[in-house]
């Protein structure tokens, strides 16, 4: 019989990203798109047997930073091995262009300090071949991948452009300066960005300690490019905000947001947690979402699926005595002779008294905030019951929290993983979460891929959403078609993506074929393959037979291919 298709899938249980109910059909692709779905005829040019397969589109993730590695890697690692097919990148306001080649330094320091890469990787990786946005995005055109990827104009990178050391020094900006800048977002837009971002969080700051660009930029600035946006037409606000001012009557904060909005006509979205240190903020900021959505202002809130948590180890970028300055005197040794000197009865007892060192208050007070810390584990477990945590652990044992987190480090091959949930599991429940994710005025996201590469790895969302959400979770579970709609067409949707997302005729062939009952999520552990022997954290999953993007599979049984059907997205769809 003679090929009428590029690929079929047959016989799947398809979740076909709209939300409702499962059902068995065939998939026919032609070209890269969906030519059909249903009981298909035809044959194709390969065909594969989904008979008791999951059957979804491929997901999409609008919260990544592969703003790096996606100029030298041809894998978006380790989202495409879980069933990502598209990215949005260039988040929180911080990337790499615009640039002149002068500003090239304190860019790097800004994604060191904060999206932990470590400035060898980004010296050795990043090919500079750009200076403007647009020549931005004819390198990241050429670019062949595993999988689809967009970008966003970020404002730290524009601020130095135009503003030069008063834009690292944070002064405010002149007229001309909001005018250049605005001018050059719209060039942006233009040339194919989806949008725009900044971040207002005092978390994020260089090495040295200093904030970084945009964190204290006036609401004139943000105003002036909003506006811009309006008068383009096009694009997304992206941003991530501390709230700090928010209380039971609201959030100046997030005023300013419905304003950003109001004059843009543009949708915005924020990172929306339930941060331990500030319990219960949540909420008021989830009705003032509703309020804004109500008075019709697209405003969503980005939730992550599962608690958003450091990762501390011998071998990760951070660990509770990783700043003790008696630390450095094994920092930089092989972890076998590391190990052995950590087990020094001297140096241990130095290393519980002395008090650590570092530039950034935040992110000190997270390392030594020891008693919510748990061990991770291998299958990991991500909502762990307070017994377990290190507290309860070592009162158990008549020691301290930090006594039993040196122990715990040191023990065995020195590769335990210490896991410290600092937003979205507060008094160890999902309950807010739960809560959070259900609304109809959020989106699932916040993997971070390409970033955090030595202490968070929650590129691994998505994988998780599908087995803890809807198969183990204790108590309440969400029906599967309605977490495979979360995880593809309302994020799609929601950057402006409408021609992926769901399973339908001529919607791009982007799926998964999943084995839903041993889908499985492998712990994370550290590999050395960035550019100059860089570090990061894989995490591997178990379940996925097949993922396809634009008709090509690109892995089978999580193993790839060599197919590199991935491109730079230019445009809302």
């Amino acid at each position: 019989m003679a090929a009428h298709f590029d690929l079929v899938v047959r016989g799947g249980t398809l979740a076909d990203g709209t939300g409702g109910a499962l059902f068995e059909a065939d998939v026919a692709v032609q070209d890269g798109r969906i030519a059909e779905i249903g009981r298909v005829a035809g044959a194709g040019r390969e065909e594969i047997d989904a008979s008791g397969l999951l059957v979804t589109p491929g997901f999409v993730d609008i919260h990544t930073h592969y703003d790096g590695q996606a100029t030298w890697d041809d894998r978006f690692n380790p989202s495409s091995g879980h069933g990502v097919t598209t990215v949005l990148m260039g988040n929180c306001g911080v990337g790499f262009a615009p640039c002149r080649p002068e500003d090239r330094e304190t860019l790097m320091s800004v994604m060191e300090g904060v999206e932990d890469i470590p400035e060898i990787v980004m010296r050795e990786g990043l090919p500079w071949n750009w200076q403007s946005f647009p020549d931005y995005l004819e390198a990241l055109g050429q670019r062949r991948c595993d999988i689809d990827f967009a970008t966003q104009v970020p404002h730290a990178p524009l601020r130095v452009f135009v503003m030069g050391r008063r834009g690292v020094d944070r002064e405010p900006a002149t007229a001309e300066d909001m005018a250049q800048m605005a001018a050059l977002v719209t060039e942006g837009l233009e040339a194919g960005a989806l949008g725009f971002s900044t971040s207002r969080s005092l978390f994020h700051r260089r090495p040295d300690g200093a904030l970084t660009p945009t964190i204290t930029a006036a609401e004139e600035e943000l105003s002036a490019i909003a506006r811009a946006m309006g008068r383009a037409g096009k694009g997304v606000i992206q941003l991530l905000d501390d709230f700090q001012d928010t209380d039971d009557e609201g959030s100046t904060e997030f005023a300013m947001l419905r304003r950003l909005v109001a004059q843009s006509r543009r949708p915005l979205s924020f990172t929306l947690l339930d941060l331990s240190v500030y319990p219960g903020r949540w909420q008021t900021l989830l009705r003032e979402v509703e309020r804004a959505n109500r008075d019709g202002l697209a405003i969503r809130g980005q939730v992550a699926a599962r608690p958003v948590a450091i990762l501390y180890g011998l071998e990760l970028s951070f660990h509770p005595f990783s700043t003790c300055p008696s630390y450095r005197e094994v920092a930089e040794l092989p972890l076998a002779q590391k190990l052995a000197r950590l087990r020094d009865p001297s140096l241990r007892a130095r290393l519980l008294k002395e008090e650590p060192v570092y530039s950034n208050p935040n992110m000190l007070a997270f390392m030594r905030n020891v008693a919510n810390m748990f061990v991770l584990g291998d299958p990991p477990n991500y909502t762990p019951p307070a017994e377990q945590r290190l507290d309860a652990r070592a009162a158990a044992l008549g020691v301290t929290p930090l006594e039993l987190a040196y122990d715990l480090l040191v023990s065995g091959d020195g590769r335990t993983i210490l896991f410290q949930p600092g937003a979205n599991y507060t008094g160890c429940s999902d309950a807010s979460m739960a809560s959070m994710l259900r609304h109809e005025n959020t989106v699932m996201a916040l993997g971070d891929g390409g970033a955090h590469y030595g202490m968070i790895c929650d590129a691994s969302y998505t994988t998780h959403a599908l087995t803890y959400w809807t198969r183990d979770r204790e108590g309440e579970r969400w029906p599967l078609s309605w977490t495979v709609q979360q995880l593809t067409d309302v994020p799609a949707r929601a950057v402006g993506l409408g021609d992926r997302g769901r399973l339908g005729p001529g919607y791009k062939a982007d799926l998964n074929l999943i084995d839903f009952d041993r889908l499985r999520i492998a712990a994370p552990h550290p590999v050395h393959n960035l550019p100059g022997g860089g570090r990061r954290l894989e995490q591997k999953a178990e379940g996925y037979r097949a993922t396809i993007v634009a008709g090509a599979i690109t892995y089978r049984e999580g193993a790839a291919t060599g197919a590199l059907p991935g491109r730079l997205v230019r445009g809302a769809r």
